[in-house]
């Protein structure tokens, strides 16, 4: 597990003088132009950038950060585009001198972590679950999506597969690996939406492709396949949305978690009781919340009474949960059973993915499930092959059926079944903003630190956040409209809009 850095401090050009003149007395030093002035023959514009540069340094200036407690900062950011990382500046400049080369003038906008999508089926007419056994031209369709989503802010995301045969599964999670393209948005891993899911929330997933787990664990390693147990460090996230009520999956969890897998709670008929057994057992995440799962109800509230559940589970509460799970227990259940022999335990509620494009779920829906648990609140898009701005409304293929696309709707033709998405992340950041009343910083957190986290520590201790040590994954937003105008991946300027900086 990897310790998060420590929070980044801004080393004002004030700061930076001060230094400069207690540290040494040399003239030509005493004199340097400060990296806040406008560029000079020592500080260039960052456009200039190029492989001859000997330890550039690259300042942003005169905007405002997102921090991860949901509020803004006026504060200068260092990276380092070697390293791809992001720099402390007092360290930089204590330790080795070093001063910003290149300067990028925020003109007052907002500076963001890049934005994560941890639930992404498709996009740009390319389908994650569409393979014919060509490698390369499976490759080249990530490629192409990668390439595109910085355009807009994301530079993170899960490739997501629907549920499939199973013999999809061993072809195409190795491809999905951890890995980078060239101005491109980083792989981080993948994301299994089934095949092991409820045949009573299917939603748009084929119910004739869904399995149970009869062996538990072995059934979910023998149909995944080798990804499941590797320990190699390319890998990257493995993450599982499955349904604990389905045989086997319940007793999955514990072995699905030490070997690396993040599991999440979805399409799914579980009850309150079933549900918090599962976080019990490891899952620490909730897929697409409200849909696909049963209507909240105030006596059984099901996956979505996970938001409400108290941080200690007292003996009356074990109790029950005792009861209502034991005609569930399996001799691989024993962590289960240990704990639910406890007199008190504490809970730590799941993070839990949402769709915010007002038409999954109602705003204000959203806006109670934001105000009940704002720190496990991921935006995710679920969108589909169909999210391309070149392609207009109509009918197409999609799995051997037909969907109708309609504006930002899309369902399985003939049905008013959702089929995914064709919304964008800054549009769902929007969207939260307009729905929870809250303010664009606090939204960002839900597509930035939240999603991070909830992919585990390693992952949150490199994205996210602007933390010295942290990659320099960087997104520019117009401080009126929240437009994405630039996108940064590992210190490198991978898009700019056309009226950006």
């Amino acid at each position: 597990m990897l310790a998060m850095p420590e929070p980044y401090s801004a080393l004002t050009s004030d700061a930076l003088a001060s230094a400069e003149s207690s540290c040494t007395t040399s003239p030509a030093n005493s004199a340097m132009n400060s990296p806040h002035l406008t560029p000079t023959a020592n500080v260039t514009p960052a456009s200039s950038i190029n492989a001859v540069d000997e330890n550039p340094i690259i300042q942003f200036t005169k905007g405002s950060l997102a921090m991860p407690d949901g509020t803004l900062k006026v504060a200068d950011l260092w990276v380092d585009p070697t390293t791809g990382r992001i720099l402390n500046p007092q360290q930089t400049f204590y330790a080795s001198r070093g001063r910003p080369t290149h300067v990028i003038d925020l003109q007052g906008h907002i500076l963001s972590p890049g934005l994560i999508d941890i639930q992404l089926n498709g996009a740009f007419g390319v389908d994650f679950s569409e393979f014919n056994g060509d490698e390369a031209a499976y490759e080249a369709g990530l490629r192409t999506v990668a390439g595109k989503l910085v355009e807009t802010g994301v530079t993170s995301f899960l490739p997501t597969i629907i549920s499939h045969e199973t013999t999809l599964y061993p072809q195409v999670l190795p491809l999905l690996r951890q890995r980078s393209f060239p101005k491109s948005a980083n792989i981080l891993g993948w994301h299994a939406e089934g095949p092991f899911i409820s045949p009573s929330k299917h939603g748009c997933h084929s119910p004739n492709v869904l399995v149970s787990a009869p062996k538990s664990f072995q059934s979910v390693d023998e149909i995944l396949g080798a990804v499941v147990t590797s320990t190699a460090d390319n890998v990257g996230v493995k993450l599982l949305t499955l349904a604990p009520e389905v045989d086997g999956m319940l007793e999955s969890i514990p072995e699905l978690v030490k070997h690396g897998v993040t599991v999440s709670l979805g399409h799914s008929t579980s009850t309150s009781a079933i549900a918090v057994a599962a976080v019990l057992s490891g899952a620490t995440l909730i897929t697409h919340l409200f849909n696909a799962m049963p209507q909240l109800h105030h006596r059984e509230p099901g996956i979505i009474g996970l938001l409400g559940i108290t941080p200690v589970l007292d003996a009356t509460d074990i109790v029950k949960l005792r009861q209502a799970t034991m005609a569930r227990f399996r001799p691989q259940d024993e962590q289960l059973q240990r704990l639910l022999a406890q007199n008190e335990l504490p809970f730590l509620r799941p993070y839990y993915g949402i769709i915010a494009d007002g038409i999954h779920c109602h705003p204000s829906a959203l806006s109670m499930a934001y105000s009940s648990h704002p720190g496990g609140c991921v935006l995710v898009t679920d969108a589909m092959s169909m999210l391309d701005p070149d392609q207009p409304d109509g009918q197409y293929e999609w799995d051997g059926r037909k969907v109708d696309k309609s504006g930002q709707r899309l369902t399985l033709q003939g049905t008013d079944t959702l089929a995914g998405s064709v919304v964008t992340m800054p549009t769902c950041v929007r969207n939260l903003v307009k729905f929870a009343s809250i303010s664009l910083a606090q939204a960002l957190v839900c597509a930035t630190s939240n999603a991070a986290k909830s992919l585990g520590p390693e992952v949150a201790a490199r994205k996210g956040h602007l933390s010295a040590g942290a990659d320099a994954d960087l997104v520019v937003l117009d401080k009126d409209s929240s437009e994405v105008l630039a996108t940064w991946v590992a210190g490198i300027e991978v898009w700019r809009a056309d009226r950006g900086l």
